[in-house]
């Protein structure tokens, strides 16, 4: 590969019309490769339907050679002092807001959001790589003068080689809540991207090796289960991470602990939003909206119950029309595929079934293309036994489950399975903090439907959201991908002694 990488494989694409791209191979100590099968995985523009290239469906065996690549960049790269590795990231920093324009267009047409929101998801990748970038003055090594003469002090060393599994929704951001920690903390990486949106990190490969990555310390290997499967189980990976769904998350969580690695896996989610009376109506309505409808609902952060405490209906009726402004193909983008359509279409068409009443029906909503839609859906008087107030949609569907006291609406959120997110609407600081010490979730918001932290703070879930020890990004992130080496000296005899010394 050489220094101009970045224009390899331009994705020329400034438009939602139908682009077909190039085939997407793996990447393997800096080459890339066809699947040992021959085989491919077509990748579709679910906005149209209609497929715009394929991927390299491949197996253990492509697996193995990109460890065997990791592995060898692995022992060079760990010596790398951590300012000039952090220093790559610097430069991907530059570089992917060069190209800020073309990832956004490019995760537009394979996972189907709106420009606008493929846009903010690259720039939310590109704090993550600052982040990465600052870990050179963040991640120094404690050490203390534990007595007379001698001083204990932690080294965070590499684990060697590490991978990462990620999901369709955010082919960009995702790898780079995982990436600049696991390599400026001086591991080799193999990503294993959805097989429905590999294009994302083919993109970061070759922006990595224009701003100095050496071959094999970043690798692609691309397909379905079989390459999860040999990930999980290949003895020199020592460090996993997997965003996805629950079911998967604890297969993967389970079959790599079995085999000794460090997993931390994140799953899915039913985030629950609870409203009282006295919550600011304007707020409240754009925030709620934005909440259920963004990303099509396609995101573990995506509101999908609104506890609506006492008498809330012109708050709920705000929402609602809020949620009608919304234009189809515009501000909201597509579903992922006609699997999921059909999915997210039974949850509704159940729910009515079952008594729910159905104030904004999205099912007829349909974008100027012809791939797959769902509309703004919002779900009244849904019950707490209702699949659609239990399970996870993935879709822009809003369930309102009716609740006569606050201590309701709290013991129906921690009731749920998950532990993601939550958020109480109020104007009341007191109701806020009684809400927020209360609930189950890792992430809650007050008055912020979506509440993502911010760099440097750590994204994670609580119960069945998660499963390992602490964050995925933040320093719980680099933490997890070094190992702590504690060092204890002593250099000179002391007069005045203790056990110690």
């Amino acid at each position: 590969m050489n220094a101009n990488a970045d224009k390899m494989f331009p994705f020329d694409a400034r438009s939602y019309a139908f682009q077909e791209y190039v085939p997407c191979k793996n990447l393997i100590g800096g080459a890339w490769r066809d699947a040992e099968s021959g085989q491919t995985i077509a990748v579709e523009n679910p906005r149209h339907g209609r497929v715009m290239g394929h991927v390299a469906s491949s197996g253990a065996a492509d697996v193995d050679a990109a460890v065997q690549a990791a592995a060898l960049a692995a022992k060079t790269w760990r010596n790398v002092p951590i300012r000039e590795r952090g220093a790559v990231f610097y430069r991907l920093k530059e570089l992917m807001q060069r190209d800020l324009d073309e990832l956004a267009w490019l995760v537009s047409h394979e996972n189907g959001k709106t420009f606008a929101e493929a846009k903010a998801s690259v720039e939310k990748g590109i704090e993550c790589v600052e982040f990465g970038a600052s870990l050179p003055n963040m991640a120094t090594g404690e050490q203390l003068d534990v007595s007379r003469g001698v001083n204990c002090r932690i080294e965070h060393e590499a684990l060697g080689v590490v991978a990462g599994i990620t999901p369709f929704n955010f082919p960009i951001m995702v790898p780079l809540w995982m990436l600049p920690q696991a390599i400026v903390g001086g591991n080799a990486f193999v990503l294993k991207p959805s097989e429905q949106v590999p294009y994302g990190a083919m993109k970061l490969g070759l922006l990595l090796r224009e701003a100095g990555l050496p071959d094999g310390v970043y690798n692609v290997v691309n397909g379905g289960a079989d390459v999860v499967n040999a990930l999980c189980d290949h003895p020199t990976i020592k460090a996993i991470a997997f965003v996805g769904s629950t079911r998967v998350g604890k297969h993967v969580y389970a079959r790599g602990a079995a085999a000794g690695k460090s997993m931390l896996c994140l799953g899915g989610a039913k985030n629950h939003l609870i409203v009282v009376p006295d919550a600011d109506v304007k707020l409240t309505a754009a925030n709620v909206a934005a909440s259920f409808t963004g990303c099509a609902g396609q995101r573990c952060m995506a509101a999908s119950v609104l506890l609506a405490v006492g008498d809330v209906d012109p708050i709920v009726n705000a929402i609602v029309e809020e949620a009608k402004s919304i234009r189809m193909g515009k501000d909201l983008g597509s579903i992922i595929n006609e699997v999921s359509e059909k999915r997210i279409r039974g949850y509704i068409d159940q729910a009515v079934s079952l008594g729910a009443s159905i104030v904004l029906d999205g099912r007829a909503q349909r974008g100027e293309e012809s791939g797959y839609w769902v509309g703004p859906t919002v779900l009244d008087h849904v019950s707490t036994t209702m699949p659609a107030a239990t399970q996870e949609i993935f879709g822009p569907v809003l369930s309102i489950v009716r609740c006569k006291t606050l201590e309701d609406a709290i013991a129906i959120e921690n009731a749920n399975a998950y532990g993601n997110a939550a958020c109480i609407y109020t104007t009341s600081g007191a109701v806020a903090d009684y809400v927020t010490e209360r609930v189950e979730a890792g992430m809650v918001g007050v008055n912020v439907g979506v509440p993502v932290p911010r760099e440097p703070f750590g994204f994670g879930g609580w119960n069945d959201s998660k499963f390992g020890t602490g964050n995925i990004t933040g320093m719980d992130g680099y933490r997890f991908w070094t190992r702590p080496r504690k060092v204890t000296t002593k250099w000179a005899i002391q007069k005045d002694t203790t056990w110690m010394g």
